[in-house]
């Protein structure tokens, strides 16, 4: 494991997210909002509202910015959230999870939960210097985030379906060439 478990899953969720908005949009409805809330294993408040949902979407931009940006930039963009949202750094354990950081009440908004979750697993990203972690997706056709965590550093997709599509027109160019 590269990072702590926490730290994937918040770097894994805020892909997620900002890959949401890739055509076609994946995060358009309250159900949407509820499978990712549970499909990453967030705790605390979630409103279930369309307000709600309408505050996790404005805030895939802001994600697409911190995790394509360079090392620097991206410490001047985790240090305002982190400020923005107030966070206080605190050890929970809960849900089966062992001890790992909270920065932000469980009971604020949920954007702001990932927000402020996301900017915390980037501190990790940045103290490590591991920044190449995180890439566009090379489909000529997509501008997909790529979450690396494999030990050679070889993904190159960032789903199945974009590796699948590039091979499929590989073979079909070689066919034809």
């Amino acid at each position: 494991m590269l990072f702590t478990h926490d730290t994937e899953v918040s770097l894994g969720s805020a892909v997620a997210l900002v890959n949401s908005a890739e055509p076609p949009d994946t995060m358009t409805t309250v159900a949407d909002l509820d499978e990712f809330f549970a499909g990453f294993e967030y705790a605390g408040r979630h409103d279930r509202t369309r307000a709600e949902l309408a505050e996790v979407r404005d805030l895939r931009p802001r994600l697409r910015t911190l995790l394509t940006s360079t090392r620097d930039d991206a410490v001047g963009i985790v240090n305002a959230m982190l400020a923005e949202a107030g966070a206080l750094p605190q050890l929970a354990r809960h849900d089966g999870w062992d001890w790992h950081l909270h920065a932000i009440d469980p009971d604020r908004p949920f954007a702001e939960r990932i927000a402020v979750e996301t900017a915390m697993a980037m501190v990790d990203v940045i103290r490590s210097d591991e920044m190449s972690r995180l890439s566009l997706c090379a489909a000529d056709d997509c501008a997909g985030i790529v979450l690396d965590l494999s030990r050679n550093r070889s993904r190159k997709f960032c789903s199945t379906t974009c590796g699948n599509r590039t091979a499929v027109a590989a073979y079909r160019a070689r066919q034809n060439g």
